[in-house]
């Protein structure tokens, strides 16, 4: 790779702010004229909730000799909420839980040498609570740890939370050749009904898709909160997507490891959020490494919350279908998304940046920044397909236009481009500034898009 060139864009920053702080823009300020002032706007203004210096021991709450700390954390979120807040603090060691339902003001704080590692059995997970699954609606297992209706929440510490999940549990559930087994049932029959459910306008309350569904829960989901915190923590082995804030305002992801290479298990899923910062994360997940997403198909159009004002900054990302991606369950939208100062590489990562949609999921896309972006090794690096999945069979033509790479820089891909619009919805405004790719076996494919402009970008050392 061109050291010069690559230390040049990690050094990159936003600019002279012209002597005025970020901070004195007025909420009711549209956005700014420079794209990263507004990103600095935004991340500067996320609400990152504080905690009462109270501490709530995990081991003041487990009986002697107890191998399971099910029932000792949930007493422990309990009295520290009603206390009116603190931390919730798992010592080092080993323990074995259950779902963990965080409370308002509540840190669940994992010191250096803590590991929670949660139950494989799926009966753990009962009573059904209410999730979103692959953007759907539903009543499902509650996700591993579950927060719904809360505010000040967090998730922080040098701590482990081990899911467990492997090719004996959970993910065998996925179905398909790679992951099924004998023996193992599916959610192929429940996933294809709860599709059905959703097109027909099933009451939330109705679909009820806990057992026998064998839906995989997410690992750690917020459900419609405000002012949350993942800090520092490692997530591992997850059943499914690993941290999926939904419906949330105020959300900042710092400094986490996530790593795990089973079905779906895709990093960090904001869906139907707002004012979302991801920080200095390394995702080594199989899947999407960061998915924005707001919903699919009539649920995404029923709720209509899209993702916006999201943040992403200084992320490393390895194994993944995708690296900084948005879709596919986006028929809510997505607007302002601000991604820069990442590094990703992998043989097994599939796509750099990616957009996902199609006439079925639809969703207005739009104003997308991404820049200071390191790509060492990927088979796609720039990628907008309004083919994906079930492909042209809809009636919702997405919409997606002004976006802008610049300062990417590619060392080896397979294929340069897979950008392709409808003939008659194209992609609008897809602009390329200092864009090189050092190696490629074959620029791919760039269709369907108006005001396409490219401005000092290069494939093999060549001039595009």
């Amino acid at each position: 790779m061109n050291l010069p060139l690559t230390r040049r864009l990690l050094l990159t920053g936003i600019g002279s702010l012209g002597g005025c702080s970020v901070l004195d823009r007025p909420a009711s300020v549209p956005a700014c004229a420079d794209d990263w002032l507004e990103a600095e706007w935004i991340r500067a203004n996320i609400q990152v909730p504080v905690f009462p210096d109270r501490v709530f021991r995990l081991t003041d709450f487990l009986e002697s000799g107890a191998k399971d700390a099910s029932s000792a954390m949930s007493r422990a979120v309990r009295a520290c909420h009603e206390a009116g807040g603190g931390r919730v603090v798992v010592p080092a060691g080993e323990y074995l839980c259950g779902p963990i339902h965080l409370l308002s003001n509540v840190n669940l704080h994992l010191e250096a040498g803590s590991v929670l590692r949660f139950h494989t059995d799926p009966r753990h997970y009962l009573p059904a609570v209410l999730t979103r699954w692959e953007g759907m609606e539903l009543m499902g297992y509650s996700p591993l740890v579950y927060a719904y209706q809360q505010t000040n929440v967090a998730i922080t510490g040098p701590g482990t939370l081990d899911g467990q999940a492997s090719r004996d549990n959970w993910w065998p559930w996925k179905g398909n050749e790679e992951w099924g087994r004998p023996g193992f049932p599916s959610q192929d029959e429940a996933r294809t009904k709860l599709m059905a459910d959703v097109a027909a306008g099933v009451p939330v309350t109705q679909r009820l898709y806990a057992e026998g569904a064998y839906f995989r829960p997410p690992f750690v989901q917020f459900y419609n909160c405000r002012n949350v915190l993942v800090e520092d923590v490692r997530v591992i082995r997850s059943p499914f997507w690993l941290l999926n804030p939904v419906l949330c305002d105020h959300v900042t992801v710092r400094r986490v490891h996530l790593e795990s290479l089973g079905p779906n298990s895709d990093g960090c899923n904001p869906e139907s959020c707002r004012n979302v910062l991801i920080e200095d994360c390394y995702f080594d997940t199989g899947d999407d490494c960061i998915a924005i997403k707001s919903g699919r198909n009539a649920d995404g159009r029923r709720i209509g919350i899209p993702s916006e004002n999201i943040v992403i900054r200084g992320c490393q990302m390895r194994a993944g279908h995708g690296g900084i991606v948005i879709g596919s369950e986006i028929s809510g939208g997505a607007r302002n998304i601000f991604a820069e100062n990442c590094h990703m590489s992998s043989p097994d990562l599939e796509r750099g940046i990616r957009i996902k949609t199609n006439s079925v999921r639809g969703g207005l896309i739009e104003h997308l920044r991404f820049r200071n972006i390191l790509i060492g090794q990927v088979q796609d690096a720039v990628v907008i397909n309004f083919y994906y999945e079930e492909g042209d069979a809809g009636q919702f033509d997405p919409t997606v236009r002004d976006i802008v790479i610049e300062n990417l820089l590619c060392d080896n891909a397979r294929r340069v481009f897979q950008v392709r619009g409808f003939a008659r919805k194209k992609i609008e405004s897809l602009h390329l500034k200092n864009v090189h790719v050092v190696k490629a076996a074959e620029i791919g494919v760039l269709e369907h898009v108006e005001d396409l402009a490219l401005d000092s970008v290069s494939v093999n050392g060549q001039a595009l």
